[in-house]
Parts: structure tokens; sequence; C-alpha cells
């Protein structure tokens, strides 16, 4: 009877390490949630949401609103940090400076909704964010077109995709300083201020590391929409760097559709 359950153990110890192994450093993503300012009431879903996707693509996740997770010890065990319904000012300038290093040595940031309106006086924030939040209408229905259905953040969408949501309108077009994914159709939708070229989802190699950001996810709805968790699961890999994605600049002009590759993308199933 022992010596059986000895063997047992020794047949299960080396699953046991090896899937401890697998979520070890850098293989783990951080979402950040701090607001010092608004804060979003679905909060709890999105994080919900986030572990889901990022568990699918073999990321562990810690969530926390403690600015004292950016220092260089602790943000070493990430590979991504996603800032997710972030508002206001949510770092120190000591908390800024490691997460410069951390961006610059290949690692990835994925900003969701209002991680545009997080940040207005550190620099490199609003490169990595590529457009600070102005305003929005009332949430609604509204048709966003995809221009770049190769990229794993968009490569499950339709070129024309209706949704409701809170439509963000931004500062500055940022079209010149990111690879814009999507863009919102002013024409389906009241209270936009952007006019034709209104970029609502994009990505850029910054800093040293990747940037992606999508001005989704103000309803609690949107983390239960499975094209949403699809958008929002390819930028996090992406920019975890587990997927390929071009996200170079494609110039000012007419929108570009840059088509899907020969495969069947990832769906995200949320979970009830």
């Amino acid at each position: 009877m022992t010596s059986a359950f000895f063997f047992f153990w020794l047949l299960l110890f080396p699953a046991l390490t090896s899937s401890a192994g697998s979520s070890g450093d850098g293989e783990r993503l951080l979402v950040f949630t701090r607001t010092t300012g608004f804060r979003h009431d679905p909060i709890p879903d999105a994080i919900a949401a986030v572990r889901r996707v990022a568990a699918e693509s073999g990321l562990a996740v810690d969530a926390t609103e403690d600015p004292a997770v950016f220092r260089d010890a602790s943000l070493s065990s990430y590979r991504v940090a996603v800032f997710l319904l972030t508002t206001g000012d949510v770092l120190g300038d000591d908390e800024e400076k490691a997460f410069e290093r951390w961006l610059a040595a290949g690692r990835g940031w994925v900003g969701v909704h209002s991680a545009s309106d997080t940040e207005y006086d550190w620099p490199l924030y609003g490169e990595i964010v590529g457009a600070y939040f102005a305003g929005h209408p009332a949430v609604q229905p509204a048709t966003v077109h995809v221009q770049d259905r190769a990229h794993p953040a968009t490569a499950a969408l339709p070129e024309i995709w209706g949704r409701n949501d809170e439509w963000y309108d931004f500062r500055a077009n940022p079209r010149s300083r990111v690879h814009v994914l999507a863009t919102l159709d002013e024409r389906t939708y009241s209270g936009g201020s952007m006019g034709a070229d209104h970029p609502i989802a994009w990505c850029r190699e910054v800093a040293g590391g990747r940037a992606f950001y999508t001005a989704g996810g103000h309803t609690r709805e949107s983390y239960a929409e499975p094209l949403f968790l699809a958008h929002l699961a390819g930028g996090i890999r992406w920019a975890a760097g587990l997927e390929a994605g071009f996200c170079g600049p494609i110039g000012r002009g007419a929108p570009r559709r840059v088509e899907p590759p020969l495969r069947t993308p990832r769906m995200v199933t949320p979970r009830r």
C-alpha cells in the first residue's frame, strides 16, 4: 500500500513541477486597474475576462491596484501589462521609470478604454497610449470599420463590425504615430467630433516594446461579447510577443484594408 502510494507520487511529481514552471518569470500578465479619477463599474468583469483570455494563451495573471508592483524586481515577472480601465495619475516618478526600463527590455503594454484617460503628464505614456481621451457622447450602437484584418487583434473580426459601447473622441488623431487597426464611422452614431478619420484601435512598436490600445470596453456587456474578447485576446497575444503582427506606419490618407492570413482565427467564448 505504501509503496504503491510512493510510486504514484513519483509519476505525478514531474507533471506538477512542469505545470508550475509554465507560468514562471516572464510568463505572467499584470492587470493594473488603479483609478484616481472616474471609476468604471465593470472592472471586476473586465479582470475576469482578461484572466480567461490570458489563460488560453498560457499566461498566468496577477491583478492589482497597488503601484508598488512597478519596481524592477516585480516587473521582471511579467511579459505584458494591461492598463485596464485605469484613470488619472496612477504611478509615481519612480514607478514610471521602472516601467520605462521594463518596456525597453522588449515587453508589451495593452490599454483598454480609459487607459487613454490616464497619466496626462507622463511624456512617454503619451507615446505609448498614442492619443489622450477628449470626451464621449452617450453609450449607443455604432459601426467600426476594421482596416487591418491580419493583426491578431482584428483577425477574428468582420470588416464591418457593429457594436454598442461608449465611443471616445481623442485630443488628436493618432494616425501619424500609430498603426491604425480599426476606425469608427461617425455617420452611424450621434456625438462624434473627429470626422471622417476616427481611429478607435491601434498598435505600435515604441520605446523598445510593443503597445496595443482599444477604446472599447466601457460596458459590462463588452466582456461577454465573443468578438470583443477575441479582439482583446489578440491584442494581448501580440503585445506579449506570442503572435506576430505588423504594427509599422501605413501613412495617412485613405483607410487601407490588409487581408487576413489563410488561417482560422481563434475565437474566445465567454464563460457563463
